[in-house]
């Protein structure tokens, strides 16, 4: 009899997380991979909740507060994502394809091409900072939790590549036609 009622509170926390998390996760994984991969993930992500219901930070009794949890889902999805992505690459060696999986821009927007060149030209660990701050809307601290990096090299990381982004789009917003703008002149 006890055991039946700890299984539908288990079942119960689970259903809460899941209700919290599921489209928050779903946006988080289609803007880093393609539509079925990231519905794979999420699945794969589910489960690896389901198993660490009891890991999950406040879902103990209390209602789930999606901003204590989701920085930790986020943290999960990403795990799963990257072994999603090592199995990928495994299989593409095995295949001898080497294609590269482009990084799928939202439906609904304008050319951001500038944009998405800026970003790619930074390290993976800082673009990731950005892409939480920017597109998931985290602090610095929740960015932590994801990353397992301190809240001050999150600040750290995010202000340089901030500024490399601001750097890489002056660049390419100033270049006027036909003309480049590290051309260097004689002096006599």
């Amino acid at each position: 009899m006890m055991e039946e009622e700890t299984s539908k509170q288990l079942r119960a926390r689970f259903e809460a997380l899941v209700q919290a998390a599921a489209e928050p996760l779903r946006r988080f994984l289609l803007r880093r991979t393609d539509a079925d991969t990231a519905e794979d993930v999420l699945a794969e992500t589910l489960l690896v909740l389901w198993r660490r219901i009891d890991e999950v930070p406040l879902a103990s009794g209390r209602l789930i507060d999606p901003d204590e949890v989701l920085p930790w889902c986020y943290g999960v999805a990403r795990g799963c994502l990257a072994n999603a992505q090592r199995a990928q690459r495994r299989r593409a060696r095995l295949t001898e394809r080497l294609a590269r999986v482009p990084q799928p821009v939202p439906a609904n927007s304008t050319d951001h091409s500038d944009l998405y060149g800026a970003l790619s030209m930074l390290r993976a660990l800082d673009r990731e900072v950005v892409l939480l701050w920017a597109w998931e809307e985290l602090a610095p601290r929740q960015i932590a939790q994801v990353t397992g990096l301190s809240p001050n090299a999150v600040s750290i990381r995010l202000h340089r590549a901030k500024k490399r982004l601001a750097t890489q789009l002056r660049r390419k917003s100033n270049r006027v036609g036909g003309h480049e703008t590290s051309e260097e002149r004689s002096v006599r």
